[in-house]
């Protein structure tokens, strides 16, 4: 097959998936592939290590049309590839509502992506994961938060992969060498110095949240250096950050100084390059941060919500810890955690899980409560401490939400209203 102007420089391999020498799925797959490189001005293809799905969340009939099709076609994904969250609770399947047809879409959708070869991880934090990307090796990974964590804390390299273009590089093993694959684009550009807040307010899962926010509003699409941070901040605290930024300003890379593996220091991490813009960071902008994602005033309080992204095992530890002693929940108040089915197996071996449920807590996997109907439908003021979380879920489901840390959450649980730490966010 002749290389079209525009076209991407194509190995013989390549040349023969798209002419159709390994099937028709694999050609479809190799099309869209090709023509998204000429789209994004790419000179050649790149292989990729593995592949990280959106597509199995069931949005409407074109969706189940083309995982049908690549089937058909006898694809298969040619790299190790796992699934980000569904539309139903397997596991659970009678926590998620819904009429019979839509469930029944939903799994076939989740179904068909199975049979192409991918794993049925159904999470939205795959490097959660025992295997996970390697620094510097490329991937081709779908879900804003999953694509911030894998390039800058594990230091892969994936560019922004979206619905359909995730499964086809999953089934060609190839991706466009653009974007954030390639050096130059993973510079810095804007800075935020951390040093004024004070150091104990980073002891707090939500203050990283709140700090995501806000960079992600200030940054849009730039890569932000952070500096002035602890040193000792550990992957849930980036999580955090790095789900928010991207959900606030669509922050696709992130560089902490002395806490990233890109950035050793300020010099490194901005490539050499002056910064575009410097922003200071107070302690009254991580306040200014928590209202914005707060749409309820204190007080009533019907549902919270943590797990967005999902539960870590570690979270499950420190939710544990935090109700093995005090009063349960208030029956009035559903508490949902969201978490994988691998970290759940895990919660459930070491106690935490059991532990969480006493106190009146909900486990749901495979999905998340912004995406799926879960909460009861009278819920009108639901908690959370995910920024992720409160961004998305008064447009997807139309409710108010307080943003909180996780020993607020559970506060509230027991008194079934906000409860709030005063200490927690007093500006000096």
């Amino acid at each position: 097959m002749r290389q079209a102007v525009g076209d991407p420089e194509l190995t013989a391999a390549q040349r023969e998936m798209l002419a159709g020498r390994r099937g028709d799925g694999a050609a479809l797959a190799m099309r869209v592939i090709v023509r998204l490189a000429r789209a994004l001005g790419a000179d050649r293809l790149i292989p990729v290590d593995s592949a990280h799905v959106d597509g199995c969340l069931f949005h409407g009939q074109v969706g189940i049309d083309l995982v049908e099709r690549l089937i058909a076609g006898g694809a298969r994904v040619a790299v190790p590839t796992t699934l980000n969250v569904g539309s139903l609770d397997l596991l659970h399947p009678s926590v998620v509502r819904g009429d019979a047809a839509d469930r029944a879409d939903a799994r076939r959708l989740m179904d068909g992506y199975v049979a192409l070869g991918a794993e049925p991880t159904w999470t939205c934090a795959p490097y959660q994961l025992r295997e996970r990307p390697a620094y510097g090796r490329h991937v081709a990974w779908a879900e804003s938060n999953a694509i911030v964590f894998a390039n800058s804390v594990l230091g892969a390299r994936t560019d922004r992969y979206g619905d359909f273009a995730d499964i086809c590089a999953a089934v060609t093993g190839s991706a466009p060498y653009v974007g954030l694959h390639r050096d130059e684009n993973r510079a810095g550009q804007v800075l935020f110095d951390c040093s004024r807040v004070p150091a104990g307010a980073f002891a707090s899962d939500v203050a990283w949240a709140a700090l995501g926010h806000l960079v992600g509003r200030r940054s849009g699409t730039r890569v932000p250096v952070l500096t002035g941070l602890p040193g000792d901040a550990d992957e849930d605290r980036l999580k955090a950050f790095g789900a928010a930024a991207a959900s606030a300003g669509g922050v696709a890379l992130f560089h902490a100084v002395g806490l990233t593996p890109e950035a050793p220091d300020a010099a490194t991490a901005f490539g050499g390059r002056a910064a575009e813009r410097r922003h200071e960071v107070t302690a009254a902008d991580l306040l200014a941060a928590r209202d914005e994602l707060t749409t309820a005033p204190d007080g009533r309080l019907d549902a919270i919500s943590v797990g967005t992204p999902h539960f870590s095992v570690a979270e499950f530890r420190a939710l544990a810890a935090l109700v093995a002693d005090g009063p349960p929940f208030d029956e009035d108040i559903e508490f949902w955690i969201s978490t994988s089915r691998a970290v759940l197996a895990e919660a459930e071996r070491n106690g935490d899980a059991a532990a969480c449920r006493r106190a009146g807590a909900r486990i749901l996997v495979d999905t998340c409560t912004y995406i799926a109907p879960v909460l009861r439908t009278s819920a009108r003021v639901v908690m959370t401490n995910s920024a992720k979380w409160a961004w998305y879920a008064p447009t997807n489901l139309g409710i108010d939400v307080v943003f909180a840390s996780l020993p607020e959450c559970v506060l509230s649980a027991r008194a079934g209203r906000v409860v709030r730490d005063p200490g927690l966010w007093r500006v000096p």
